[in-house]
């Protein structure tokens, strides 16, 4: 094979050194069936690698000897990728949704909000509750912790708290998460 791929991934260079890239004089050399050549010089692992009609990679650069192997660069490239791929189809996304509410909210709005909470805790989406502190509100902190209390009985039956009543900066935040069913 002894093909160089000049491969550009998103602007990154495949930092895998193989064949003629490689510069340690001795390397510990595998084969590609899993056969160990043992440690020798650079020159006769590119020539067992050629005679196979594979390249040699550079595996473990940082060992004492480096550590190669005689494999299919271009067929290992492709199967990494492939689960890479996999991976991320499989990964689930989490959705966070905000509700902000602010120490002097009147009672029917604190009802309307929690419904949305709600509907977004039934559809499998976390929720950040946060109260805004404003001026002098700053100095009492324990205003926006009240109305975080005020809201969480109406939640509970479908939520469970991840990260409980804490102050950031100018708000005070709760995190919820809805139940597993």
């Amino acid at each position: 094979m002894s093909k160089q791929f000049n491969t550009k991934t998103k602007g990154k260079k495949d930092e895998t050194l193989i064949n003629d890239e490689i510069i340690a004089k001795e390397l510990r050399v595998i084969g590609d069936d899993g056969e160990q050549f043992g440690i020798i010089a650079r020159d006769a692992a590119l020539k067992i690698a050629e005679t196979k009609g594979l390249d040699l990679v550079l595996i473990s650069p940082d060992a004492n000897p480096p550590v190669a192997k005689v494999m299919d660069y271009g067929k290992h490239r492709y199967e990494v990728e492939k689960r890479k791929k996999e991976a991320k189809k499989n990964q689930k996304i989490i959705e966070i949704k905000e509700i902000k509410f602010s120490c002097k909210i009147a009672e029917n709005d604190v009802n309307y909000k929690v419904k949305h909470a709600r509907e977004f805790l039934e559809k499998g989406k976390h929720v950040k509750l946060r109260v805004f502190l404003r001026g002098r509100e700053m100095a009492n902190p324990e205003w926006g912790a009240d109305v975080l209390k005020k809201v969480w009985p109406m939640l509970e039956d479908v939520a469970t708290i991840e990260k409980d009543i804490q102050q950031e900066g100018r708000y005070m935040s709760m995190y919820v998460v809805p139940n597993k069913k």
